[in-house]
């Protein structure tokens, strides 16, 4: 019996001490649905100065609609001191694995005809050697382009420049 008891009285010890450490009212907030994050910088033999950065999510109550993604990706392309950069306010974000598609409006770009329309683009994360596509490869300029769908881009064919690649794909997990 006094067996029974030291290991009744342990057990009991063990299981409050594991609800207190936890804590009773303490939630864990929901993952976010989708995310893309990061900066890197393209490589080009050439020597091109071509930078990519995102912060874009899709939050968990938006987990059905990949169009209420929210927030903001730059991009920026000079050679010898002449080029571009654009700021784009996210209106897509869709995920799988570790590949993520972002599309937007243009908001503000030093690239006359570029502001109001829409771009997409690609990124493979795969550590420090990952990979991006834009939709402009195949369209042409921002500028020139028509009118582009939500989440649309090319296949993600350009290669990040060693050590600069930290993008982070939060896949999404749709309910099916």
């Amino acid at each position: 019996m006094t067996a029974a008891l030291c290991t009744a009285l342990l057990l009991t010890a063990v299981t409050t001490g594991a609800a207190v450490a936890s804590g009773p009212h303490e939630e864990r907030p929901p993952r976010e649905a989708a995310a893309l994050t990061g900066t890197a910088k393209l490589y080009r033999s050439a020597g091109d100065d071509i930078t990519f950065t995102f912060d874009a999510h899709l939050a968990a109550e938006d987990n059905d609609d990949p169009l209420k993604a929210t927030g903001t990706f730059e991009f920026s392309h000079y050679v010898n001191g002449e080029g571009a950069r654009a700021q784009v306010a996210v209106d897509c974000l869709l995920t799988g694995g570790d590949v993520a598609v972002v599309s937007g409006l243009v908001t503000d770009s030093d690239l006359p005809g570029a502001e109001g329309e829409r771009v997409g683009v690609t990124v493979h994360d795969r550590g420090r050697h990952d990979r991006l596509g834009y939709s402009w490869a195949a369209t042409g300029s921002p500028a020139e382009g028509g009118e582009l769908p939500r989440c649309v881009s090319s296949a993600p064919f350009e290669k990040v420049r060693k050590g600069t690649g930290d993008f982070e794909v939060v896949p999404w997990q749709p309910r099916l």
